[in-house]
């Protein structure tokens, strides 16, 4: 699975400079709209594109042997394609979530934490599904069929985990929402909060909202929110 940070044209360099700055990444060359965040070790897993309208938002890719041949599978559970090549397929949730599928490349070595100068280390983990109330039990069912990852609860009923095999880089959370329109955030794990949002906050994000001792949800540069939770990043 691959996170995407879908931002429009006139604050795309912007965006692309304070996630590489947030995750300490560096920049593949670009393919069209797309570029991929490489970080110092394993494989990526966290891309960016250039879109042409607004908000900035996230989506993510499930990597498959053969798109083509799985979109019917995927359209059975309540998938709906907005558009397909070879190579890709565009697809949106039943609760109209956008998602992608992709070829697996054979990725498998897993990236590590990143050691920051502060007391923390941190890393992107985890990809939240915004889900709103009426769509919620649907939607889940939908993903925990798609992915046939182990379905968790949380402490809190609002959430539900989704956890993928051994080397996979994220997981999924799947979040009942009560306002706005569905879709898809970052989730950072990282083992001193505070450190690690006044370190975003220096390069250019804003707060939004603090949960104390479990995440803080932040605005990037370009108006794209995401969370810092209270997680281990060492799995």
């Amino acid at each position: 699975m691959t996170g995407f940070l879908d931002t429009p044209a006139p604050g795309a360099a912007v965006a692309e400079a304070f996630w590489l700055a947030v995750t300490g990444s560096v920049l593949s060359p670009r393919r069209g709209p797309c570029v991929t965040l490489l970080p110092e070790k394993g494989d990526a897993y966290l891309r960016a594109q250039v879109v042409g309208d607004s908000p900035a938002r996230a989506h993510l890719d499930l990597h498959v042997d053969d798109p083509g041949a799985a979109v019917g599978a995927v359209v059975a559970l309540g998938a709906v394609v907005t558009f397909e090549e070879p190579g890709l397929v565009v697809l949106r949730s039943p609760a109209g979530i956008a998602f992608c599928l992709v070829p697996w490349e054979y990725e498998r070595e897993l990236p590590l934490p990143v050691r920051w100068d502060g007391p923390q280390s941190s890393i992107v983990d985890q990809l939240c599904l915004n889900v709103p109330a009426p769509f919620y039990a649907r939607e889940l069912v939908f993903w925990s069929e798609v992915t046939r990852w182990e379905r968790r609860a949380s402490d809190l009923p609002e959430f539900t985990f989704l956890e993928p095999p051994a080397r996979m880089p994220v997981r999924l959370l799947v979040q009942r929402t009560g306002e706005g329109p569905p879709g898809v955030h970052v989730d950072l794990a990282c083992d001193e909060v505070d450190a690690e949002v006044a370190r975003h906050v220096a390069l250019g994000a804003s707060v939004v909202r603090r949960v104390p001792r479990d995440w803080t949800t932040l605005r990037d540069p370009v108006g794209r929110e995401y969370c810092v939770t209270a997680r281990s990043p060492f799995k």
